[in-house]
Order: structure tokens, then C-alpha cells, then sequence
């Protein structure tokens, strides 16, 4: 980290200081976490699910109920069974083996080593994630009308309003080109330790992440909410590759195999107001005056047993989803992949979040399709550009009428 970093976070962490009593109001904070996740692991020691569990069938008959939505804004994630039907994602599971194989990714991606650091920092660095972007399972995935819902549904548990209007549209969604996980069984070395995505020291020195959590800044903590989308599409993240640029209601991922605890799979801290903890945390007189609890630019944010012990005891691992099912989680929930895969047949996923129509996701969306046009990786991402001369990836003739506005095109 270069000093006039070290020097914005030294006079970043003066002023915040100095708007309340940290000491005190991280106390008051930790108590709650210690609170919430005691009640997390007797939920899960009595073998009930911490993640609230929806059938789509009643996302798309709009039956969902009250109780339902509140689970989910209390805990920060949900599980939507069934958005797509299991044969036809076997199908595609299969069609994307056999792209990875037709087109020799494996032997391409040998010669890319080291591009993606956006995990060094992790405990055990990258897992297997393949650069892909464009094949047609993922593009068929994005555009389908009941991921449209998934996400309609989703993005309407936040409150969009904003002193200059709604901050983004929660009916219309950009796509958002991630990559896929192939998890092999038995691996044993390439999970990620905990963390959340989407800002790292940005979530304490930009201007706009600061109007976010300003109630947690200023001494009022309990009246945040997680749920309320001001100023969430204005802040800027800072240039890497794998750094989302986009603004997500929810990462999310859609299952491609059968997993579950031992399957090598997610685990989630499930807790909306979770960040408050790791905020005030920073700001403690243990933490070096230029330092974030490790935080660094360009990098996963990183939750450490050094720093964030009384909250790490809350993470729990999804509970069994089968193919079609898809896990969805806010963007500042603290997530790990585990490091051993003790199952007995791959954990394949593909990544597709809810990016909502916002002025921020459709400058990103716009830059995207050209590189989808081109073939090229996604422009969060590193510059690996495998699929220029794949074989078999989607085009813009395999685009739907809404595939083609969630590109931009």
C-alpha cells in the first residue's frame, strides 16, 4: 500500500474518530454481534437453517409473504429454490464441460497465470474459478425471464427512494458478466477465507460509502439501515481486476450441482447489520493509524480471526441446494468458500448477481458489450481473453430482446 493511501486512511480514521465515542459505540456493537451470533449457531446447532428458503413458484405468483421478506432483510441472504428446472441445468453443465474442453482452457489458462491477484491476500488464494464469460450456458442463465423475476423480487426488498429521486430501478436489471466454479472433490487447497467484495478501504475513505454508513459513523448505529440504497450507485471502488464496478442489490449464484455442507461450498455470516461491527472495529486504539484491520486496495476485504473473532463464529455453510437453486446474499455480507471439498462429485456454480438500472450499471453494461462482442473477458476482470477464439460462445444472435437491453444492446 503506497504512503498517500496510508496517509488518506490516517486522515480518514482522525476525522471519523472524531465524530463519536468509538470506543464506546463499538462496545454497544460487539455486544449485539456476540447477540446475533449466539442466535445463529443454536439455530444451526438445532439443525435449522439461518438462511431464509423461497420456492420461486412463489417469487413468480408475487405470494411470498411479510415474514418471509423480513427474514430476509434480517439476515442478509436467501435461498430461491428452483428457478430453473434441473434437467435443463444439468444440460447446461454439461454443455460447459465440454466448452472448457473443446476450446483447452486449462492449457490457455497455464499460460495467463498471475493475472487475477484480486484473492492473494487470502488464506488460500484462488480457487477454481475459470475465466469464462461469454459461453452459452451463462449467457442463457442471465437472460432467462425467471432470473429477471429472481432478481425483480430481490431487488425490491430495498427501499430505493433518495433525496434526488429513486437510486435505481428495481424492476429492470443490467447483466452482469461473472465467471464459473467447477469445484473438483476431494480439492483441499483452493477455498477462500472470509471476506466481502465490492470495496475494501473504500468502504471507510469514499465519500459516498461515508453517506451510507453515516449513522454508524456518527454515533447512532442502531438506526442504520442496510436496506436503504441512497448513495449506494455512487461510490467508486478502486481500479483492479475482479473489483466489481457495478452496483449489486445482491451477489448470487445459481447451482449447477448438487452441494452442501462438505461440498467444498459457500458459507455465509448471516447478519444485515454486520458491517457496523467490522466498521467500528477499524477505528479501535489496537489498530495501527494507517491500517484497516488489513484492508487494501484492490483486495477482497479480508474478516480475520486477529480482528473480527466475536463475529467469525456466526459463519455457517448453506444448507443443501440442488441444481436450479439459487443463493443470493447482500453486498456486505461477510462470505467464505471452505477449504476442503469432501463430497463426491463437483460443486459447479455460475456467478450471476442482481445489478439493477442505475446511471452506474449502465455505463459499465455499455463498456461490457463491446467486449462481449469481441469475445473478450468481462472489463472487471483481468485481461485474460480466452474466448476470442472459443468455439461455441454466445454471440448476439443467442440474445433474447431482453438479453439484449441487460446488455445494453
Amino acid at each position: 500500500m503506497d504512503e498517500q493511501i496510508k496517509a488518506y486512511i490516517r486522515q480518514t480514521k482522525r476525522r471519523l474518530r472524531g465524530l463519536q465515542d468509538v470506543k464506546s459505540a463499538f462496545s454497544a456493537v460487539r455486544d449485539q454481534t456476540k447477540c446475533d451470533v449466539e442466535t445463529i449457531r443454536e439455530l444451526s446447532e438445532k439443525g435449522r437453517s439461518t438462511i431464509p428458503e423461497i420456492d420461486y413458484a412463489s417469487v413468480k405468483d408475487g405470494t411470498v409473504s411479510d415474514k418471509l421478506r423480513q427474514e430476509c432483510r434480517a439476515r442478509g441472504a436467501a435461498i430461491i429454490r428452483g428457478v430453473f428446472p434441473r434437467d435443463q441445468v444439468e444440460d447446461w453443465n454439461a454443455e460447459l464441460g465440454s466448452y472448457i474442453a473443446e476450446n483447452d482452457y486449462l492449457k490457455k489458462a497455464e499460460k495467463k497465470a498471475g493475472l487475477d491477484q484480486y484473492f492473494s491476500a487470502l488464506d488460500s488464494g484462488k480457487p477454481q474459478i475459470f475465466g469464462l464469460y461469454w459461453s452459452k450456458p451463462q449467457v442463457m442463465a442471465r437472460q432467462a425471464e425467471s432470473m429477471a423475476r429472481t432478481k425483480q423480487f430481490l431487488n425490491g426488498l430495498w427501499d430505493v427512494a433518495g433525496p434526488m429521486g429513486d437510486e435505481f430501478d428495481p424492476n429492470e436489471d443490467f447483466a452482469y458478466a461473472d465467471r464459473t466454479r467447477r469445484r473438483e472433490p476431494g480439492d483441499k487447497t483452493l477455498g477462500l477465507s472470509p471476506h466481502m467484495d465490492s470495496g475494501s478501504y473504500e468502504r471507510w475513505v469514499d465519500p459516498a460509502y461515508q453517506r451510507i454508513y453515516g449513522k454508524v459513523f456518527e454515533g447512532a448505529w442502531q438506526d442504520y439501515d442496510p436496506w436503504k440504497a441512497t448513495f449506494r450507485t455512487q461510490t467508486r471502488e478502486y481500479s483492479s481486476p475482479a473489483v466489481c464496478s457495478m452496483f449489486r442489490t445482491f451477489q448470487g449464484w445459481t447451482a449447477l450441482t448438487a452441494q452442501g455442507p462438505d461440498d467444498g461450498t459457500l458459507s455465509l455470516i448471516p447478519s444485515a447489520c454486520g458491517i457496523a461491527y467490522f466498521l467500528l472495529r477499524a477505528l479501535q486504539d489496537d489498530v495501527a493509524e494507517d491500517d484497516l484491520c488489513g484492508a487494501e486496495p484492490g483486495r477482497a476485504l479480508s474478516a480475520s480471526p486477529e480482528w473480527h473473532s466475536d463475529i467469525l463464529e456466526g459463519l455457517v455453510s448453506i444448507p443443501l441446494v440442488e441444481p436450479g437453486d439459487t443463493v443470493w446474499w447482500h453486498p456486505d455480507i461477510i462470505h467464505s468458500v471452505a477449504n476442503h471439498h469432501q463430497g463426491d462429485d463437483f460443486a459447479n456454480v455460475i456467478y450471476i448477481g442482481a445489478s439493477p438500472k442505475c446511471v452506474k450499471n449502465e455505463a459499465y453494461a455499455r463498456k461490457q458489450a463491446t467486449h462481449f462482442l469481441a469475445g473478450k473477458s468481462a472489463p472487471d476482470f483481468a485481461a485474460e481473453d480466452y474466448e476470442i477464439d472459443f468455439k461455441g460462445r454466445a454471440t448476439v444472435d443467442d440474445l433474447t430482446d431482453l438479453g439484449k437491453r441487460q446488455m445494453g444492446l
